[in-house]
C-alpha cells in the first residue's frame, strides 16, 4: 500500500486528503494525474473543497482511496498523562457533528488574546 497526500491552502485556512493506492506512482506521475484532474474540475466542482472533488475524482478513476473518518475503525487518544488515554468513540452518521454532505468539518483556530500592555 502507497500513500499520497493533497494539500489546499490560502493563509491561515488549509484543507488536506490522504490518500491510497496498491501500486506504486511515481511522484511526478502523481502530480501530473492530479493537475490534470484540477483544470477539469476547477470550474465545475460540487464538493466543499478542490482538494475533495480531486480525490473523488482519484478513487473513481485511477483506484486510489480517499483516508477518512467514514473509513476508522478505531480512536485513541493518547497523552503522557496515563488517565487522558482511551479509546475515543467514532461518530455515527446520525451524529449533529455531521455536516449536510454527511462529511466531518475540522476547524483549527489559533486565539491570540491581546496582549498587555
Amino acid at each position: 500500500m502507497y500513500f499520497y497526500e493533497l494539500h489546499e491552502g490560502d493563509g491561515d485556512l488549509f484543507h488536506d486528503i490522504l490518500l491510497a493506492h496498491d501500486s506504486l506512482i511515481e511522484p511526478e506521475e502523481f502530480f501530473s494525474i492530479v493537475q490534470e484532474i484540477r483544470e477539469r474540475v476547477i470550474d465545475s466542482f460540487r464538493q466543499d473543497t478542490l482538494v475533495e472533488a480531486i480525490a473523488a475524482e482519484l478513487e473513481r478513476d485511477h483506484g486510489f482511496e480517499a483516508i477518512n473518518d467514514t473509513r476508522l475503525t478505531a480512536a485513541v487518544n493518547v497523552s503522557r498523562v496515563a488517565e487522558d488515554n482511551f479509546l475515543a468513540e467514532i461518530d455515527d452518521e446520525d451524529d449533529d457533528e455531521i455536516d449536510d454532505d454527511g462529511g466531518f468539518r475540522t476547524l483549527y483556530a489559533a486565539f491570540r488574546p491581546e496582549e498587555e500592555a
